[in-house]
């Protein structure tokens, strides 16, 4: 950076004035006197020029020394008596005062380096911070889910399931899964070791909002198997739904037994159900599962057809007051799929939707258990 320019020391400003005359007149006088401040003006700028030269200087040679040692400390100044000090006091007086004011300048230079703190690398701040953040949005998040287990009457903070398999389960003959060559598995249990079990919501023809908004604030996850004449008049709620991670699968049109249909009524029912969904949802379901738990070969072969990979069946009920269990000992097992309906209370409905939804919650917290997305693994 340019400095600004002295007047050399010993020089003489050129005045007007007699020739020969050693007295200045008045003019010369008056600019001597002004000529003193700005001389030391300017030689007050050239000091901090110099001084922020040496500290850049400074740092490039620290930056470039091979030692690691010698690049993260700043180099000591020179001691008293060294000839590099002795050759600076030797000087003549014009030089010896600027190499004086460049070696007190290239101390403070060097002092204010060691008083500097270590800056830690951008990256290692960045991370750090980015690990702080989500730790608070975790802890935020874990503060909304337990606010909503308290509004809506749990017993305990639901478990959070694992993270979903990298590779879906095979799906391969054997206990839970029925499989024949060339059709869809049928799955009663998904073959997991996780602890998971998994929701689904059959039917669709309960709206409950209450069901909704408590399923979305809890983070429960669940699948829904809609029948057409049921679901038909407010799709919208399972839109709604779905917004919240609700996967909308096929249950029929009309909800028939299938062992009792031909052909094209197995078509109707599973294909035509597709293409509604389709046009619902904006997606054409995977799972498809048949009314009853009844199915025959022709039933597997059609839903095949139009884009059905699996037929989820289930191994427990649940109803607001009560679960009926397929096995013995009554407990989950990972994997169980859990089976219940869209429906408003009645007589053999003792509660609500959100009641239902309570009590399939806390049954599976209290046996150590997770509710998964069934579409996750299967």
């Amino acid at each position: 950076m340019p400095t600004p320019s002295a007047t050399p020391s010993g020089s003489t400003p050129n005045t007007p004035g007699t020739p020969g005359s050693s007295a200045p007149d008045a003019r010369t006088r008056t600019r001597t006197r002004r000529s003193g401040p700005i001389r030391h003006h300017r030689r007050g700028l050239a000091a901090l020029t110099a001084l922020a030269t040496l500290t850049v200087g400074c740092s490039a040679l620290r930056a470039q020394d091979p030692d690691p040692a010698r690049a993260s400390a700043p180099a000591a100044p020179p001691a008293a008596g060294t000839p590099a000090v002795q050759a600076a006091q030797g000087q003549a007086a014009p030089a010896q005062g600027a190499q004086l004011a460049q070696a007190q300048a290239a101390q403070a230079a060097q002092a204010a380096l060691a008083a500097m703190p270590a800056a830690r690398p951008q990256a290692a701040a960045g991370q750090e911070l980015n690990g702080r953040l989500a730790a608070a949005e975790q802890q935020a998040g874990m503060q909304q889910v337990l606010a909503a287990a308290r509004r809506w009457g749990l017993a305990a903070l639901p478990l959070r399931p694992p993270a979903p398999p990298a590779v879906k389960p095979e799906l391969a003959d054997g206990p839970g899964v029925k499989r024949l060559p060339g059709l869809p598995p049928v799955v009663y249990r998904v073959p997991t070791s996780d602890k998971v079990v998994f929701l689904t919501v059959d039917d669709g023809a309960e709206k409950d909002p209450q069901f909704a908004a408590m399923a979305a604030e809890l983070g429960v996850p669940m699948s829904a198997f809609l029948s057409d004449y049921l679901a038909r008049s407010d799709y919208g709620y399972f839109r709604g739904l779905q917004a919240h991670g609700v996967t909308l699968n096929n249950h029929t049109l009309t909800h028939p037994d299938l062992r009792r249909l031909g052909p094209d009524a197995l078509q109707h029912e599973i294909c035509d159900q597709q293409d509604h969904l389709q046009q619902e949802s904006g997606s054409r379901p995977h799972l498809f599962r048949p009314p009853y738990g009844e199915y025959t070969e022709a039933a597997l072969r059609t839903a095949a057809s139009c884009g059905v990979t699996a037929f989820p069946l289930w191994n427990e009920e649940a109803f607001p007051d009560h679960l009926e269990w397929r096995y013995a000992d009554q407990e989950f097992h990972p994997g169980d799929i859990v089976l219940t309906h869209f429906r408003a209370p009645s007589g053999d409905w003792k509660g609500t939707m959100p009641d239902m939804l309570r009590r399939v919650v806390d049954a599976a917290t209290a046996q150590g258990f997770a509710i998964a997305r069934l579409e996750d693994y299967l």
